[in-house]
């Protein structure tokens, strides 16, 4: 088991009247063995508040007006994750037809995923290996290979297709270029938001993360094609179709931001049971098997 202790600050200053709404996605989804054993919010201004957990993702989002002036929005969690590891070989692919119904929209086109525009090409490069984890992990390499990192090369509209022409990016960028060739071979892959655990401190500040979770053997397994940061350190916090539906913070009014303050560390020792985060071979996830699917396979 891991345990992470996780703190985020983001300071904004609404600029006009009447304010300005906010749609948060920034609590650490509480999953069966993602356990939420501590955490604290803080929103600066006294204002109504409503929150909201997807029962399928277990993705938590926070909505709020604010009025003009600073805002600050503070959280603060501790975590144990319980992982899931499994050895590569036995990992296989799930076929389109034992699916459970919320992994379907994971197959589809998206807006920042065009699989299928790249359908021939994925076919081309990854349709005569063996199916199953050592294929997403080609298909993972292959991105790699592809697109080095590289900050501020990428805005908000860049897409895999835009990926795949310029060889350059940020997390996000890795994560859809991945997420559109799993797709392009049916494949269902998602988009998932944390933080980049282990990353270089060359690389800047400790930062939001954007990493792949792909539907293998009756699991969500994690993949990291930047390859940044540490995969067993991630929290899961945001989950969707892409970055359309994982934002941090969605904003609508005239606000100015200030760069997110964010502080990640694991506490391990030998009398705890928990360990600290380390690259590992095994397939990694940190979500239960889904019962529907193992019903319906038999």
């Amino acid at each position: 088991m891991v345990r992470i202790h996780l703190a985020i600050d983001l300071n904004y200053t609404v600029n006009t009247l009447p304010g300005a709404d906010f749609i948060f996605n920034l609590q650490a989804a509480q999953t069966r063995q993602q356990f939420v054993a501590w955490e604290d919010l803080l929103v600066s201004q006294p204002v109504p508040m409503s929150s909201h957990t997807d029962l399928a993702t277990n993705m938590r989002t926070l909505r709020l007006t604010a009025a003009p002036g600073p805002l600050l929005v503070r959280y603060r969690a501790t975590l144990d994750i319980s992982h899931h590891a499994a050895p590569p070989a036995l990992v296989m692919e799930t076929p389109v037809a034992q699916l459970p119904p919320d992994a379907l929209t994971y197959l589809y086109p998206s807006r920042y995923c065009q699989s299928d525009c790249i359908t021939a090409q994925a076919m081309n490069l990854f349709g005569n290996l063996p199916q199953g984890y050592s294929r997403v992990i080609a298909i993972r390499d292959w991105v790699r290979s592809q697109v080095k990192f590289q900050s501020n090369t990428s805005n908000s509209m860049t897409s895999a297709l835009d990926t795949m022409h310029s060889h350059l990016g940020v997390c996000r960028d890795f994560a859809h270029l991945m997420i559109a060739m799993c797709r392009a071979l049916n494949i269902p892959a998602r988009f998932s938001t944390g933080i980049d655990f282990g990353a270089d401190p060359a690389l800047g500040p400790t930062d939001f993360h954007a990493y792949v979770e792909v539907y293998l053997g009756h699991r969500w397994y994690m993949f990291d094609p930047s390859g940044t940061a540490i995969p067993m350190g991630f929290v899961r916090i945001g989950t969707g179709r892409d970055a359309a539906d994982a934002s941090f913070a969605t904003i609508f009014g005239n606000v100015t931001a200030l760069a997110p303050r964010i502080d990640i560390s694991a506490q391990a020792g030998a009398n705890t049971g928990w360990t600290y985060p380390v690259h590992r071979t095994e397939a990694l996830s940190t979500d239960a098997v889904f019962a529907w699917n193992v019903v319906n396979a038999r």
